[in-house]
C-alpha cells in the first residue's frame, strides 16, 4: 500500500500549474526553431520569431506565455493500492491546488473561468473547477497529466460522427480551414477515433499530453493504422499553406496526435481539437515519497532569436493618426505603433452595445473617435510591471459587434489576433476602417511595450475591464485594410499555391 498525502496532492499540482505557466516543453520549443528555420514567408518566420523571444522571455521572468493562462483539464490514473491520507476528494485537492497556483502573489495567473456559463457567467476569481478525468488502475502510485488550455484553441474542437467508410484525412482537409488561425498555429493537432461522442473528444485531448516526435515516427516508419494517420494528415494539412498565425507559410502544425478505442459497427466518431503556440502541459507520479515538483528547464535549451522589424516597418502614432493615413497601409505591412488606444473585449463590447441602444450612451472616458480598440483581457501585473502579459484576443468573438461599433462610435481601427470573418470584413470595408493584428503567443512580449495602464470603464468586469493602454512601439501587422482585404485570405490561398507547384519541401 502507498499512503498520498493531501498536501502532496495540492502541492504537486499547484507547481506543475506555475511551471507550465512559463515554461514551453522543450520539444515544442525545438520544433518552432526547426520550423522557423525552415520557413521561407517573411510573415510567418516573423511571428514565430516573436513566439520564440516571448518563450525565452517567460523562462527568464517567470511570467505567463499568454494572457489566457488557459482552462486547467487534469487526468488521474490512480493505482488500485493507494490509500489517502485526506480529509478532502480527490478533486476537491485537485481544484486547491489551482486556486493556489492562479492567485500565487509572485506570477499572479489570469481567472478566467466563468460559473453559471448559460446566465450570469460569474468569475469564479481562481480558476476553478479543473475539467478532471479519473481512472483507477492498477498499481500503487497516482499517475497526474495536467494542462492548461486556452481558450481560442479549445474553442476550434471540433467533433463529427462519420460513416465508416469515410475517409478521415479527407474530413481533417476539409476542416482545419474552418478552424481558421484563432488557435494561434503553428501548434499541434489532437485527434480522437472511436468509442462514442464524448470518448472521442476525451481522446483527442488526452493525445495533445504527449511529446512532439512526429520526425523520429517519421524516420522509423509507421507501425500501426493511427501512426499512418499523423503522418498522412500533418503532410496534408501543412500542404494547404495556412501557415503560422494564419499568414500563409509551409508549417501550419508540428505534430499530429492519434488515439483510437474500438467502436460500434455503425459508427465513426472522430474528434480533432487543436494546441496552440501556448502548448502547456505536464506530467508527474506521486509515489508516496512527498509532493512530485518540476525541474527546471536549462534555458541554453533556448535558441537565441533576434527580432528585425525590417527596413520597411512604418511608425505609427495613434495619438496623430489619420483615416487618410490608414488608407495608405496594406495586407501584411508590419506598422510599429506608439500613443495611447483602449481596450475591449466580448463583455465590454456587450455593454457599450446596450448603454449605446439604452440612450444611456457611453461614458466620457469611452471616446472611440478616430482611435484603436485592444482585444485583450491582460494578466494582473506583479512586483513593478505596468501590466501583466497582454497578447490578443481572437477577434472574430467581436465580428457582431463591429458594424454598429464602427457606425455609432466613429473607431478607426482594431487590434487582435487571427483572422476576422465575413461579417467583421464587411462592416470594415463599409466604413474604411483597419484591422490590425499582433501575434497569439507573444503575450509577454507585447506587454513589454505598454508604458502605462489604467482602467477607463467597467471595472466590475476584472480582466474584460476597459483599459487604456499607452504603448511604445508595439508591433503589429495590417491584416484587413480599409478595401476589405484580408492577408488571412491572401496569404494561405498564395502559399497553398507555391506549395502545390513548385513542391516546396515541408517540416
Amino acid at each position: 500500500m502507498t499512503v498520498i498525502r493531501q498536501d502532496d496532492v495540492i502541492d504537486s499540482v499547484a507547481d506543475a500549474l506555475q511551471f507550465i505557466s512559463y515554461y514551453h516543453p522543450k520539444d515544442f520549443v525545438a520544433a518552432v526553431h526547426e520550423a522557423y528555420q525552415h520557413e521561407l514567408n517573411p510573415a510567418a518566420k516573423d511571428a514565430m520569431a516573436q513566439i520564440l523571444i516571448n518563450s525565452r522571455m517567460c523562462a527568464q521572468g517567470k511570467r505567463p506565455i499568454c494572457q489566457d493562462t488557459g482552462i486547467v483539464t487534469v487526468f488521474l490514473k490512480i493505482g488500485m493500492q493507494v490509500v489517502w491520507d485526506a480529509t478532502m476528494s480527490v478533486s476537491d485537492m485537485v481544484n486547491e491546488g489551482v486556486r493556489r497556483a492562479y492567485l500565487h502573489p509572485d506570477n499572479v495567473l489570469r481567472a478566467s473561468i466563468l460559473e453559471d456559463p448559460a446566465g450570469a457567467r460569474r468569475n469564479t476569481k481562481d480558476n476553478t473547477p479543473a475539467v478532471i478525468h479519473m481512472e483507477v488502475v492498477p498499481g500503487n502510485t497516482v499517475d497526474v497529466q495536467i494542462a492548461a488550455k486556452g481558450g481560442g484553441s479549445e474553442n476550434k474542437a471540433k467533433l463529427v460522427m462519420l460513416n465508416p467508410s469515410d475517409s478521415i484525412v479527407d474530413w481533417v482537409v476539409k476542416t482545419v480551414p474552418t478552424m481558421g488561425a484563432g488557435w494561434c498555429p503553428p501548434g499541434m493537432l489532437g485527434i480522437g477515433i472511436g468509442g462514442t461522442a464524448e470518448k472521442a473528444a476525451v481522446l483527442a485531448k488526452e493525445a495533445l499530453m504527449e511529446p512532439i516526435d512526429i520526425h523520429e515516427l517519421r524516420k522509423r516508419g509507421p507501425s500501426n493504422r493511427a501512426e499512418e494517420l499523423r503522418l498522412e494528415i500533418m503532410d496534408a494539412v501543412n500542404r494547404l499553406g495556412i501557415g503560422a498565425q494564419g499568414l500563409g507559410g509551409l508549417t501550419t502544425v508540428l505534430d499530429v496526435k492519434v488515439r483510437d478505442y474500438p467502436t460500434h459497427a455503425a459508427s465513426l466518431p472522430v474528434a480533432m481539437i487543436p494546441n496552440c503556440a501556448a502548448t502547456r502541459h505536464a506530467h508527474f507520479v506521486l509515489d508516496g515519497s512527498g509532493p512530485s515538483l518540476q525541474v527546471a528547464p536549462d534555458l541554453n535549451d533556448w535558441p537565441e532569436i533576434t527580432w528585425d522589424v525590417g527596413a520597411s516597418v512604418k511608425r505609427v502614432n495613434l495619438d496623430t493618426i489619420t483615416r487618410d493615413e490608414a488608407s495608405t497601409w496594406k495586407p501584411g505591412d508590419t506598422l510599429l505603433l506608439s500613443g495611447k488606444m483602449l481596450t475591449g473585449r466580448d463583455a465590454a463590447h456587450k455593454k457599450m452595445k446596450e448603454l449605446i441602444e439604452s440612450g444611456q450612451g457611453l461614458p466620457p472616458e469611452i471616446d472611440l473617435k478616430g482611435r484603436f480598440i485592444y482585444y485583450v483581457g491582460p494578466v494582473d501585473p506583479v512586483r513593478d510591471e505596468i501590466v501583466g502579459p497582454a497578447g490578443p484576443t481572437t477577434a472574430t468573438r467581436m465580428d457582431k459587434f463591429t458594424d454598429f461599433i464602427l457606425e455609432q462610435t466613429g473607431l478607426l481601427g482594431m487590434i487582435g489576433k487571427a483572422e476576422r470573418g465575413p461579417i467583421g470584413i464587411d462592416a470594415i470595408k463599409k466604413h474604411r476602417a483597419v484591422y490590425l493584428m499582433a501575434v497569439g503567443g507573444a503575450a509577454y512580449l507585447v506587454s513589454k511595450a505598454i508604458t502605462s495602464a489604467r482602467v477607463v470603464a467597467f471595472e466590475e468586469l476584472g480582466m474584460e475591464a476597459i483599459y487604456e493602454f499607452e504603448v511604445k512601439d508595439m508591433p503589429v501587422s495590417v491584416a484587413v485594410d480599409v478595401n476589405g482585404v484580408s492577408i488571412h485570405e491572401i496569404g494561405p490561398r498564395e502559399w497553398r499555391a507555391k506549395i502545390e507547384e513548385q513542391a516546396l519541401e515541408l517540416v
